[in-house]
């Protein structure tokens, strides 16, 4: 158990028998009235992202989560295959659980995967990966690198915008979060 007054971001919490994570959170003291904690929670399970306010000083029940470093090994048809960087225990993952994160995980790369009770939860990816440009149509004479862009396939199969001066075999640096393109990546 802990209160509202100890919540951080990435935190997970037992609400009505789920497991929620805390996205954000804002410690609020009004002038008049008594202070309150408003939270922005994601249903670790379906994803539903909700505000939520609490009274300062709510007990709150807290999950036991396990954060684990894994490396990606590969994908066996439908399922997707982690090993676990400490002890080499081999982890099925669903492509549910996996998501979006599916889209920028090559082979051999690291991530980070949260456990409750022996269960996978969720899959955290770095803030940005590096990947090369596998396909797109060449830049035409006269293409500016301001303003402009033109869909690139990546390696992962992934689709992205990026400016229309990048040719295949470029590596960029994409946003895991929104799939935004970054930038370029020097040799």
């Amino acid at each position: 158990m802990a209160t509202t007054n100890d919540l951080k971001n990435g935190m997970v919490l037992v609400l009505e028998g789920q497991l929620w994570q805390v996205l954000e959170f804002q410690h609020v003291k009004p002038g008049k009235g008594p202070a309150f904690v408003r939270t922005k929670i994601k249903n670790v399970l379906s994803g539903k992202i909700i505000d939520k306010t609490f009274n300062a000083g709510t007990k709150v029940e807290t999950a036991t989560v396990d954060r684990r470093d894994m490396q990606y090994l590969y994908n066996d048809g439908t399922d997707y295959v982690f090993m676990d960087s400490a002890d080499y225990d081999q982890v099925t993952i669903s492509p549910e659980l996996v998501g979006d994160a599916a889209n920028f995980m090559l082979e051999n790369q690291d991530v980070q995967i949260a456990f409750h009770e022996g269960t996978a939860l969720y899959i955290e990816l770095p803030a940005s990966v590096e990947l090369v440009i596998a396909h797109t149509e060449p830049g035409l004479q006269g293409d500016r690198s301001t303003g402009g862009s033109k869909p690139a396939t990546l390696e992962t199969g992934y689709e992205i915008q990026v400016p229309l001066f990048l040719e295949e075999g470029t590596r960029v640096k994409v946003d895991t979060r929104s799939g935004d393109y970054l930038g370029r990546v020097k040799e």
